[in-house]
């Protein structure tokens, strides 16, 4: 039997599962401080005979084993966490062998097992939520150099129609893919109206603009196989022919992509790919 949990900025999800990434049993809390979220996991998993646990969390982390800050939850504004070793919090409640990365990557590896992603070993999942994330396979491994990927905070450029838009981003302000595309950056242009946002067709073609600006970036940074979208603005089925389209405009011939419509897809698990993956990842061993 195997655990994962799923560390995101809003919720936590705790899970166990068997070696083929069936989910037994979860459960859902929010995310709070550490002094109010170690001792729920440790609840929830202290009756259960694991032989791992997949924890994928929200970022930015120390994934690099090599460098002091391994394990730890970096610069975050939420409360309690900033600087907070996290791994070693989970190992010494938990006394279980852990595998730690992102919560885009477990997404990413639970959509490599069982979802988008199962014919392919170079994979990169986008997710566009809250925030924007990336996770990126290459060949059959998270990619990682010093530190994990942030493609989210990559520079795009802003369209004209958009000149007046502030950005939402507190670092890049209108000038990065999550200060233009992220959920909140939607919101603000209908001043919180969340009801407006299906009468909004032109912010719907802005968002596929820097979409597929973001697409460019990142394949001709990783080539991979396939692009998969998840997160909650995806839910928007209508992003997604605008988004091809104008991928394919951007590319101009200049870089071969045989069939647009399976290249960039939408993720298939749903809210259950980061614990599906994080099961996988503990039973397969595979970091």
């Amino acid at each position: 039997m195997f655990g994962a949990i799923e560390a995101g900025g809003t919720k936590f999800v705790c899970a166990i599962g068997d070696q083929n990434g069936n989910i037994i049993k979860k459960v859902k809390f929010p995310t709070k401080t550490p002094k109010e979220v170690i001792p729920k996991i440790g609840s929830f998993f202290k009756d259960y005979n694991l032989q791992k646990i997949g924890v994928g969390s929200f970022g930015p982390i120390g994934v690099n084993i090599e460098q002091d800050n391994y394990g730890y939850i970096l610069n975050t504004p939420k409360k309690g966490w900033k600087e907070f070793n996290f791994l070693y919090e989970l190992k010494k409640n938990l006394q279980v062998p852990i595998l730690w990365t992102t919560d885009v990557n477990i997404a990413l590896y639970g959509e490599m097992k069982h979802g988008a992603g199962q014919e392919f070993k170079n994979l990169v999942y986008l997710t566009v939520g809250t925030g924007i994330g990336a996770g990126v396979v290459n060949h059959g491994k998270f990619y990682y150099g010093a530190s994990h990927t942030e493609v989210g905070h990559t520079l795009l450029t802003k369209l004209p129609d958009d000149s007046d838009f502030k950005g939402t981003c507190p670092y890049h302000y209108d000038k990065c893919a999550e200060g233009l595309a992220a959920g909140p950056a939607l919101q603000q242009r209908v001043n919180g109206e969340a009801t407006q946002l299906e009468k909004k067709s032109k912010i719907w073609d802005l968002e596929a603009e820097y979409l597929a600006q973001l697409c460019h970036n990142v394949t001709l940074s990783y080539a991979p196989q396939r692009i998969i979208f998840g997160g909650g603005v995806m839910h928007n089925e209508q992003l997604f022919p605008k988004i091809k389209r104008i991928l394919r405009k951007y590319l101009n011939g200049y870089y071969e992509i045989k069939d647009y419509d399976n290249y960039i897809v939408p993720a298939e698990l749903g809210d259950d790919a980061g614990i599906i993956g994080g099961i996988c990842l503990a039973a397969n061993n595979n970091s």
